[in-house]
């Protein structure tokens, strides 16, 4: 497979220059998810937060932020945020790897509870981790090196 050329750049949070994303999850306890995501995948803790404010965290090429939930706000009239419904999700993460049943012991003896073991499906084995707050993260290999 060929490799995407990408411009080489550092990317901070937050961003001194240009942007930076971060995925943000509406978290029930925000110590607990932290330590959740440090301790199941290796996550840094930048900053943990003190009540009122995120935790932010550095997971592989990712930023995240850990927020409590709660209801609208001038710069969010009409949204509230709170934790998912588990039955009903409308976007998850998606981590790729290059050995999904190494991924799979190890987050699995660190405490990730799984869906189901890895499977084969549509040109990669993969599998989901029901996260603390109910959110899914979906974990796949690649067994096609075509994409597309």
């Amino acid at each position: 497979m060929d490799s995407v050329q990408v411009e080489q750049k550092t990317f901070e949070m937050p961003p001194r220059e240009g942007m930076s994303i971060a995925h943000f999850l509406t978290v029930k306890d925000i110590e607990r998810s932290a330590r959740y995501y440090e301790k199941v995948f290796g996550a840094k803790i930048l900053s943990m937060g003190d009540g009122n404010a995120p935790a932010y965290l550095l997971l592989a090429n990712i930023w995240m932020i850990l927020n409590v939930g709660g209801g609208p706000t001038p710069d969010k009239p009409t949204v509230t945020l709170s934790v998912p419904d588990p039955k009903h999700i409308n976007s998850f993460m998606n981590f790729r790897v290059a050995d999904i049943q190494a991924c799979y012991e190890l987050w699995k003896s660190r405490g990730a509870e799984f869906i189901t073991e890895p499977i084969p499906k549509y040109g990669e084995i993969r599998c989901y981790i029901r996260d603390l707050d109910g959110y899914i993260i979906e974990v796949g290999q690649s067994t096609d090196l075509t994409y597309g």
